[in-house]
Order: C-alpha cells, then structure tokens, then sequence
C-alpha cells in the first residue's frame, strides 16, 4: 500500500473558504484530498492537504493559491501517516442521512431508511460525491423541486461519483448521461449506477465539459447540472449556453456564496436569469447552489 502523506498549515478564519477552493481546483485531479479545522473558536483554521501524489504539485498549488490572495506563501510540513486503508476508514465514518426526497446511505449500512424516501447508494471512495458536501446537498433539494416535464433531456458535467445522475434517474425514471474528465470517476460512476438499480438509465462518458460526442450530440438539453467549482463554471458558461434549449435550465453549485455574483454575471452574458437558490453550509463556509433558466 502506498504511503499517504499530509501536509498542514494554518490560515486566517477569513482566508479559509478561498484557501480551501483554491487548493481543491488545483489538486482534486492529482488525487489529493484538501480538508480544513478550526485550530480554536473564531480563531485561525488548519488546512490539510492528503494524499500519495507528488510534493511538487503540493508546493506549485499552495504557491499559486497564495499569489492569488495576495498573501505571503506560508510555511508547512510533510508528514507521513499510519499504513492503512483511509479509504475504508472513511467509509465506516460515513453515515446515513436524509436530503430532500433522497436516503443517502453506504453499502454497508442499508436498513433504517424513512418510508417515502428515494435511497442513493453510495460510497465513500476515490470519485467525488457522497452527498455530504453542502453543494451536492443543495443540488439534490434542487432537484426535487424541478418539474418533470421539464428535465426530459438532462445531463451532469462532471459527474465524480454519479450521484446527481443516480439521483435524476431515480426521481424521474429516465435516461440521464454525465460526463467527468477523470476517467477514473467515470469508472465509479457507472459501478454506483449499477448499484444503484438504474445501469439501464444511466450512461457516463469520460469529457471536458461537454466536449465529448457522446455529450456535445442530445443536445439542446432541458437541464445541465454541474457541480463543479466557481472558475469552470464561468468557463463552460458559454458551452452551455449553446446547449441549453430556450426555457432550459442550468443547476450550478461548487461555488461559494461570495462567488455567485461572478457566476451570475457570467450566465447573464449569455441569456440565463436567475430564478432561486440554496445556500448549506459545510465547514464553516457557505456554498451557493443556482437554477438558472436560459431566456
């Protein structure tokens, strides 16, 4: 087994989101995982970085994310963690819950579930997305509150683990696609379709965006769901302009409240008005989940 290693360093509590966005944009694809504590009440907080890949690109995130704040680099340590399966420790930690019409839960826990309830099999593993995180919560309430007839054609950029496809296809019973440029991602997610009962709705390509055939030819889409980050969303704003029918919509999360007015300003460039949100909290920082509609 591969050792796993943590590198730490503390932030000011008002520094921690950005810290925390801006290293994850720049690591999740080399298979690190960025985390974040609070060291004391309203006092600083650790960032900790996790992961096997190289130090290198640990050091090239850390500078970059701090020439982007405008704040001096700061000091942190490597450190070596214990020998074991931090994939299966975080799966035992990770408990059932209820979000909107859905029951998330593990495979290793599957009784107990509220009558009425959609489940959602998933867990926690090497894709992004078991639920927990405010966007992926937002998104989910999100869903449910959509009206049928109006998602025939959906689609999920950067699926991670699959969950918000799982989920339209299970809300809906129809055929929902998603694309992630991890192909590793694609990989778990279709496995989490299977298990999840909907492999027959389900299908998940390997895109950038959606630059794939696969998801460049069902378009115009009633409905694109993206869960990504603040940046990206900006980015594909006018891709998904050009694949949205009129009276479509988009779902963006992955972006901090204080973020949404760029988001914002990027769609209504491109012919997409507001019409509600969501804002959880994760972490002690609060994340903006949007349904726009394309005019």
């Amino acid at each position: 087994m591969s050792t796993v290693r943590k590198a730490g360093f503390v932030v000011p509590a008002t520094e921690r989101a950005a810290w925390e966005a801006l290293l994850e944009e720049r690591l999740s694809e080399d298979g690190f995982i960025v985390a974040s504590c609070e060291v004391s009440r309203d006092g600083p907080w650790r960032i900790d970085i996790f992961g096997e890949g190289e130090a290198a690109s640990v050091e090239a995130a850390i500078v970059a994310a701090a020439q982007a704040l405008g704040v001096p680099r700061p000091d942190w340590q490597w450190e070596d963690l214990p020998d074991i399966d931090w994939v299966a420790e975080n799966q035992r930690s990770f408990q059932p819950f209820t979000v909107g019409p859905f029951w998330v839960h593990p495979s290793h826990v599957s009784d107990g579930m509220p009558s009425g309830l959609l489940p959602l099999r998933i867990d926690a593993g090497l894709a992004f997305g078991t639920g927990t995180h405010a966007t992926t919560r937002g998104c989910l309430e999100m869903l449910a509150t959509l009206d049928p007839s109006e998602t025939v054609n959906a689609v999920d950029v950067g699926c991670g683990s699959g969950i918000l496809a799982i989920a339209m296809a299970k809300l809906w019973q129809r055929p929902v696609i998603g694309g992630d440029n991890d192909a590793e991602a694609v990989d778990v997610a279709r496995e989490n379709a299977e298990l999840n009962g909907v492999a027959n709705f389900c299908r998940f390509f390997v895109s950038a965006g959606l630059d794939a055939d696969e998801l460049r030819g069902p378009a115009p889409y009633d409905l694109i769901v993206a869960n990504i980050l603040a940046g990206p969303l900006v980015e594909l704003s006018e891709s998904f302009a050009a694949a949205v029918r009129p009276g479509g919509r988009v779902l963006l999360s992955g972006l901090l409240v204080e973020q949404a007015v760029q988001v914002l300003s990027a769609y209504g460039r491109h012919g997409f008005t507001f019409e509600r949100r969501i804002d959880l909290e994760t972490g002690g920082a609060w994340w903006r989940s949007l349904v726009l509609r394309r005019t």
